[in-house]
């Protein structure tokens, strides 16, 4: 059977995915690219935040797969089975093997429902007042949990794993608080934000305008502390310190989960990751550590920044730089600093844009203190930057 080979095989038609392979067949003699990924369906995920909290019908966030495949590349519509690094090589769910002489992996973030028992069952279904905005299928349930909810305990977790946009388990709990002010339910409505970590936000700058924005909305404020179990019949939750490993129940009218997340199973069981399950690459190159012919960018990646969309935008072009420099016998001089952004929504019309670098140090892009809340950078998020997301970024413009 002969194996088909290609320059550049890319795994993923995410975020990475396809803004690597734009701006490869974007270039004066593009490499033959092929791209595997089953999905017929692409999805612009930071939009969910606003859908959950009813600003947009969630069919506004997903398009067709094959309207963003670049011209002149091969879209293998298959799963990786499993990588070869040695012999250049990865086999398909179908059987079939495929060489390559560049790897690319991009193929995001596995979400783990199954990890929180009385979580897979419940999440999304009415009435169980379980909701997550991290699924296309269950983000509806959001807003409905959030329009219907007249008193009681709403509680908005965040785990201990890494997961994507890690600002979003907070600003659906500051939108779905101002719904309940604005609808003159909040003195009936107790707020809790859970989070498995130590503080609100990782960079001192934005964390203390984010806990001055908590503070205004009477959020109760947990940290260190894990969701381990839901039951849903009761309307429990079972949570767990993880400094003392307590656990306390709490109940619940409405609980907004943010399941943990983890490497996909067939790269974490592969040759290709670290220890952590990750990618393991340089975080300057993007290149991989112990093969050199293979690169990772985006959420499967061990890059040791947010798993945001803007950072994929900054780590694409230092990505196919590389790839090109590599194909081409040169040196590699394109170096990524770690950029990596979170529009923090406070509110219907307010947003905070935190923007920073890997030592945690404000990296901003405008000419005003962006940790203040404005409606500038929040029309920027609702409207501005799914644009530039479909019209520029996966078309591999750079910017």
């Amino acid at each position: 059977m002969n194996m088909a080979h290609y320059q550049v095989v890319i795994v993923g038609a995410g975020s990475a995915g396809l803004t690597v392979a734009s701006q490869l067949m974007n270039t004066p003699k593009p490499p033959q690219v092929a791209i595997i990924d089953p999905a017929e369906k692409h999805y612009y995920q930071p939009l969910w935040t606003l859908v959950g909290a009813g600003i947009f019908p969630k069919e506004e966030s997903e398009r067709d797969q094959a309207d963003f495949i670049p011209y002149g590349a091969t879209w293998i519509k298959e799963y990786v089975d499993s990588f070869q690094p040695k012999k250049n090589a990865l086999t398909l769910k179908n059987g079939e093997s495929i060489s390559y002489e560049v790897l690319v992996v991009a193929a995001g973030i596995q979400i783990d429902w199954d990890k929180i028992p009385g979580l897979k069952e419940s999440v999304g279904k009415p009435g169980t007042g379980v909701v997550s905005n991290y699924a296309y299928e269950t983000v509806d349930a959001t807003w409905e949990a959030i329009r219907n909810l007249k008193s009681g305990n709403a509680i908005f977790t965040h785990p201990s794993t890494p997961i994507k946009c890690g600002g979003a388990p907070l600003k659906i709990c500051f939108l779905a608080e101002e719904h309940w002010s604005k609808a003159g339910v909040r003195k009936n409505v107790n707020v809790k934000f859970v989070k498995a970590g130590p503080g609100i936000f990782a960079v001192k700058k934005y964390a203390e305008s984010l806990t001055k924005v908590a503070d205004r909305k009477n959020i109760e404020r947990v940290w260190q502390t894990e969701l381990i179990a839901l039951r849903p019949d009761q309307k429990e939750a079972v949570f767990k310190n993880l400094e003392t490993a307590e656990e306390t129940v709490m109940s619940y009218e409405m609980i907004h989960v943010t399941p943990p997340m983890s490497a996909p199973a067939f790269i974490a069981n592969s040759p290709l990751a670290a220890e952590n399950g990750w990618v393991e690459v340089n975080k300057e190159t993007t290149q991989h550590t112990r093969f050199d012919n293979v690169f990772a960018l985006g959420d499967c990646s061990n890059l040791p920044t947010s798993k945001t969309g803007a950072a994929i935008r900054k780590q694409g072009p230092v990505t196919v730089a590389n790839v090109l420099a590599y194909l081409g016998g040169k040196e590699m001089s394109k170096k990524y600093d770690g950029y990596t952004s979170c529009p923090l929504v406070t509110g219907y019309g307010s947003l905070i844009l935190a923007e920073f670098d890997y030592d945690k140090q404000p990296m901003e892009s405008f000419p005003f203190d962006q940790s203040k809340e404005r409606y500038s950078m929040y029309a920027l998020k609702a409207y501005g930057l799914p644009r530039m997301y479909w019209h520029g970024m996966l078309k591999g413009r750079e910017f």
